[in-house]
């Protein structure tokens, strides 16, 4: 696997984990898309002032049979050839897909993260444990109240946690609206699906990758996964996170607060739990 280095100061963000729909990585990938188009939009000396230099990685896999999940793979590595080849934008911005994810690319990637996404629709992740693994490491979290991030921003305290999106309370309602054709999409949407569709990532056709967050019914329609929904929220939570950055004293005390905060998820205290609260055993004392 070819190492890339980096000569300046930047966020690294990564989000590494299966991938399936519901744990949203076409959001991460289409908010990728809005910060390239923005850059794009502005002069050299606009886009140094108005954005923090960022590399994006993905790594996971998707089931065989999992074709939408492989169009989002294809999706980010189509965005990644383009993005890392503009000369417009430099060092601004890379996105790399990590093949073959592993354990093994795990004890690098977690430790040398700044930003993990945790970005899943909610109510939908049962607990996640990569979360508890980047917090322990000092890296920031920006997600929904999903899994284990409700616990985790319990812990770390809330303003060391970067939150967007609807609530789990919240889901079965908006699905309800949009079948009802009452959601209207937020503009900045709509331009990234154009942008898209222009072809600016290449002949690919992503028809039904973009189709799936269109309408308001039918199967693999009416965006269930509430992508189009969190956009705004997930956008301008990022602009939040490029404010923090920017101040690398209030971004490092996050980062020390995160591991310092993270005791609760250590498996020491997991099984001393199930010890004492499940199985109702006692530890032996070794002479």
């Amino acid at each position: 696997m070819a190492i890339l280095v980096f000569d300046f100061n930047l966020d690294l963000t990564t989000d590494v984990k299966r991938i399936h729909e519901y744990k949203r990585q076409l959001l991460n990938i289409m908010g990728i898309v809005y910060r390239y188009k923005k850059m794009k939009e502005m002069s050299p000396e606009e886009r140094k002032a108005n954005f923090v230099p960022r590399v994006c990685i993905f790594g996971g896999k998707a089931f065989a049979t999992y074709v939408q999940a492989k169009r989002i793979v294809k999706f980010i590595t189509d965005v990644g050839a383009t993005v890392n080849h503009d000369p417009d934008i430099g060092d601004l911005l890379k996105v790399v897909f990590v093949p073959d994810y592993n354990v093994s690319v795990a004890e690098t990637l977690i430790p040398g993260s700044e930003l993990s996404q945790h970005i899943s629709t909610a109510g939908m992740e049962a607990s996640g444990t990569s979360n508890m693994k980047f917090a322990m490491n000092g890296c920031l979290l920006i997600g929904t109240l999903d899994g284990a991030n409700v616990e985790i921003r319990e812990e770390v305290g809330e303003d060391n946690f970067f939150l967007f999106g609807a609530r789990a309370d919240e889901i079965a309602g908006l699905r309800k609206e949009r079948a009802e054709g009452k959601f209207v999409p937020d503009p900045r949407f709509e331009e990234v699906k154009e942008f898209v569709r222009s072809g600016v990532f290449g002949p690919c056709n992503y028809e039904e990758l973009m189709g799936s967050l269109e309408g308001n019914e039918g199967y693999g329609r009416a965006d269930y996964f509430l992508v189009g929904k969190d956009f705004p929220s997930y956008i301008e939570c990022q602009d939040k996170v490029d404010e923090a950055y920017r101040d690398q004293k209030r971004w490092t005390r996050m980062s020390i607060l995160n591991t310092a905060s993270s005791y609760k998820f250590s498996s020491d205290r997991t099984i001393h739990e199930y010890a004492r609260d499940i199985w109702r055993i006692k530890p032996v004392v070794l002479p």
